[in-house]
């Protein structure tokens, strides 16, 4: 467990450990903000790109062998990315931890579903989902205190050590499992479709608001070719020709299946109800869930003067809550049922999330945010170990590979097209409401108000503290922080919709076995598997 741990601990915290180092980045590298934003983008983009690939990958030469060799890609990669010296070179180091954390994430839930049974595999499972919560709340903190005390280059030095411990704690605990059934031939056809219809998505998704979701916002460059202003955008081509390749993938997969040969992503899966129903919510939710991680570190900074570790600090208050769910959560499971424990948490994010957009202001105390976040981290930790146990509880241990690393995907999708929506929702609204407020200052025109909303939005409101520096500026810049306070609470209110939504999708989910129930079928209770054999 502590070597599978650290596995999920490493890939889940490189997707927001950057974040707050991105401005001391930037200045030592001298970057644009469009290499800025893929320093980002190019991580989630290759990580859920490869994701079923290297799933069916372990299941076809040993889930542990590519588990390891994912930490040593990772540990190199983060070598490169500390060591770089432009921009363009930690883009490509990014990507290849993208390629490290895809090999780790699907064959670490495959080797927890392999090893534990009955009542250890809901504490195990319970501890993978509070290590997501607390390490994607952690990798802010630890980012912060890493860039102010040392450099930004220690937010990826600090993975070898934890790389080299997941290698050696893999070495002497970890069996290896893999699907000894999986015939020789290997599905080419069905990983380029899949890699590069899910990559084009992803891309669509987080680049929407920055190219334009159908036509150019400016005079924009992409691999070579010019997007100028008012022409059709990349966005809804990579849309469009992402929906024709899974559409392809879906036909050319059935179709194999029915042959009998190997695939990439059997879809006969989906008819399992904890699978079908459960991956559904886990994509819904992970949509709703990033938008907290996305903008409460940056109001914190640019409204209430938070350092970057005041703000990672604070967000670590959802880890707190993460890790003190854990070992209830598993009690709870034991007692109740594990649907029971799931649907709790999501109640507790969607009150965690709601109250802060209530509380929400330019002098809300940070005692105030840090409550709400440890109410939402208890449902994270809560919901998170709970909907993976319940996405896998009924799949065949030979299937766990192509089935973890489906479910890793449909995660993967949900946080990348909640990070546009809420994005959007966040940006439009600080747009147009420091525009609305600073136009009713006197002496601002409209043609002034109009520009000042450019800069805020732009920049992300990490122009307000300059804007009140400057003489006669404080008022434009309450009006900015007003309007950054009600975007944040829109944006809360738009993320605790689209939980309740995955709150509703885990209704058709079965409630799972309590701990009786388990060990009754510990004793040789077995389920048909997807070749309609009996899989003990």
């Amino acid at each position: 467990m502590a070597a599978i741990g650290l596995g999920v601990a490493v890939f889940i915290m490189d997707v927001t450990i950057v974040n707050v180092s991105l401005p001391s980045i930037i200045d030592d590298l001298n970057i644009t903000s469009i290499d800025a934003e893929w320093v980002n983008a190019v991580y989630s983009l290759v990580f859920a790109a490869l994701l079923i690939i290297f799933g069916r990958w372990g299941d076809r030469i040993g889930r542990r062998k590519v588990f390891m060799g994912g930490a040593v890609v990772f540990a190199i990669a983060s070598i490169f990315a500390a060591r770089t010296d432009s921009g363009q070179a930690l883009i490509a180091a990014r990507a290849l931890q993208g390629v490290g954390g895809a090999m780790m994430s699907p064959t670490s839930l495959s080797l927890l579903n392999a090893t534990y049974q009955g009542k250890s595999r809901t504490i195990a499972f319970a501890i993978y989902g509070s290590i997501i919560g607390g390490m994607a709340a952690i990798g802010p903190l630890l980012g912060g205190w890493l860039t102010e005390q040392y450099s930004w280059r220690w937010a990826f030095y600090i993975n070898v050590p934890i790389c080299i411990a997941i290698v050696v704690l893999s070495l002497l605990y970890v069996t290896d499992s893999r699907d000894e059934h999986m015939g020789k031939q290997r599905d080419i056809l069905g990983s380029i479709l899949s890699a590069f219809g899910i990559a084009l998505l992803v891309f669509g998704l987080i680049e929407g608001r920055n190219y334009g979701w159908w036509t150019s916002t400016g005079d924009r460059y992409l691999l070579g070719h010019e997007f100028p202003e008012g022409s059709l955008s990349p966005v809804p081509i990579a849309l469009i020709s992402s929906a024709i390749l899974l559409t392809l993938l879906f036909f050319v997969e059935t179709r194999r299946v029915k042959a009998g040969k190997t695939v990439l992503l059997d879809f006969r899966l989906f008819a399992i109800p904890t699978f079908g129903y459960g991956s559904l919510a886990a994509m819904i939710v992970s949509l709703g869930e990033f938008g907290i991680l996305f903008c409460v570190p940056l109001f914190l900074q640019s409204v209430q003067g938070f350092s970057a570790l005041g703000a990672g600090a604070v967000l670590a208050s959802l880890a707190l809550g993460a890790f003190v769910a854990g070992p209830t959560a598993a009690k709870l499971a034991e007692a109740r049922h594990p649907r029971f424990v799931a649907q709790l948490g999501l109640v507790l994010e969607i009150i965690g999330i709601i109250a802060l957009g209530v509380l929400i202001s330019p002098t809300v105390s940070g005692w105030w945010v840090c409550l709400c976040l440890v109410v939402y981290g208890v449902g994270v930790g809560y919901a998170a170990a709970q909907l993976t146990g319940l996405i896998l509880a009924d799949v065949p241990i030979a299937k766990s590979g192509i089935a973890s690393g489906t479910q890793s995907t449909a995660r993967q999708i949900g946080a990348a097209l909640g990070t546009a929506i809420l994005a959007t929702v966040l940006f439009v609204s600080l747009g147009n409401g420091t525009q609305t407020r600073v136009a009713q200052i006197e002496g601002v025109s409209a043609e002034q108000a109009a520009q000042i909303s450019i800069i805020v939005e732009s920049s992300a409101g990490t122009a307000i503290p300059a804007i009140a520096a400057k003489p006669g500026g404080e008022a434009v810049a309450a009006a900015a922080s007003d309007a950054f306070a009600v975007s944040v609470r829109y944006t809360a209110f738009t993320a605790a919709g689209f939980i309740l939504i995955g709150l509703l999708a885990t209704l058709r989910l079965p409630p799972g076995r309590s701990r009786e129930e388990d060990d009754e079928w510990e004793k040789g209770h077995g389920h048909a598997g997807l070749d309609g054999r009996e899989t003990v």
